[in-house]
């Protein structure tokens, strides 16, 4: 599919935010005051900066509200309530936290979970395609979730939970490789089973004269040399090089460069998120 950039800053920096509120929620680190203040500007730049930019993908942004509409039926719809649920939870736990310096605990758990909940809706917005084989699979959640989790943990300052939790982060991005290569052909999905045709089956002419929706979305083929190449890049980048400057003594300035890496591997490995799901689709346009 069509790796558009508002998607990918969405996933990107909206993961990593609500990872950060996750732990504010359980009280890591122990902040207060104008400290407490600066986590929480980060986690709320995060992750509304990353929820609007996912509106920059609509036809029509200024419709976005009729996604909270849907939520008996859609994921985006149930992303948008507990985005917003999320938000308004961790904003009254964090003005006790700045202003009164108080701790509300129960409030902070609950936003903890709406933390993490929120990334699961939108995990479950690619998962439950069955049109995308790549992405349908038990293991999308569990990515978004593990990528929440690291990157929370290295911006609220975890250095050594940060480290176990990127090897872990790039040994399931790997599994999630491996797997999502095999799944359209393990499908058997192909132009005769779509046609109900059956055996071999070709087009006898292009299905459009001229590019459309369809090919700009849901049709994008990147080739497999670049695609190896960019994913040895996305590991190094979010996971091996942030884990090894947190084990080293460097203070903020490690710390800052292990932040920046990770967000860039991690923009990297989404990048190839939506370049290498093959929308079935394509079958009529010859893209298998």
């Amino acid at each position: 599919m069509h790796p558009a950039p508002s998607l990918i800053a969405f996933t990107t920096l909206s993961g990593a935010g609500f990872g950060l509120l996750f732990f504010l929620g359980l009280g890591i680190p122990g902040v207060t005051g104008w400290t407490a203040f600066a986590f929480f500007a980060i986690a709320y730049a995060l992750a509304g900066g990353g929820l609007l930019s996912s509106t920059l993908h609509l036809g029509h942004p200024e419709r976005a509200a009729l996604a909270f509409t849907q939520w008996r039926t859609s994921w985006l719809s149930r992303e948008a309530w507990a985005a917003v649920a999320t938000l308004v939870v961790m904003g009254i736990y964090g003005a006790g936290l700045v202003f009164f310096e108080a701790r509300i605990v129960p409030l902070g758990w609950i936003g903890a979970a709406g933390a993490l909940g929120t990334v699961f809706t939108t995990s479950m917005i690619y998962a439950q395609m069955r049109t995308v084989p790549r992405w349908h699979t038990a293991l999308t959640p569990a990515l978004f979730l593990a990528f929440a989790l690291a990157g929370g943990a290295l911006l609220a300052g975890e250095a050594r939970l940060a480290s176990f939790l990127m090897l872990g982060l790039a040994g399931l991005q790997i599994a999630w490789w491996i797997t999502g290569d095999r799944r359209f052909g393990e499908g058997g999905t192909d132009m005769g089973t779509a046609t109900g045709l059956g055996g071999a089956v070709r087009a006898f002419e292009p299905p459009h004269t001229g590019p459309n929706y369809l090919l700009r979305e849901m049709v994008f083929v990147v080739g497999r040399r670049h695609a190896g190449r960019l994913r040895v890049i996305a590991v190094l980048l979010m996971a091996l090089l942030p884990a090894s400057v947190l084990l080293l003594p460097l203070g903020h300035a490690g710390a800052a460069v292990a932040v920046l890496s990770h967000l860039a591997g991690a923009a990297a490995s989404r990048w190839l998120f939506f370049a290498e799901a093959e929308h079935v689709v394509g079958l009529y346009y010859g893209a298998r």
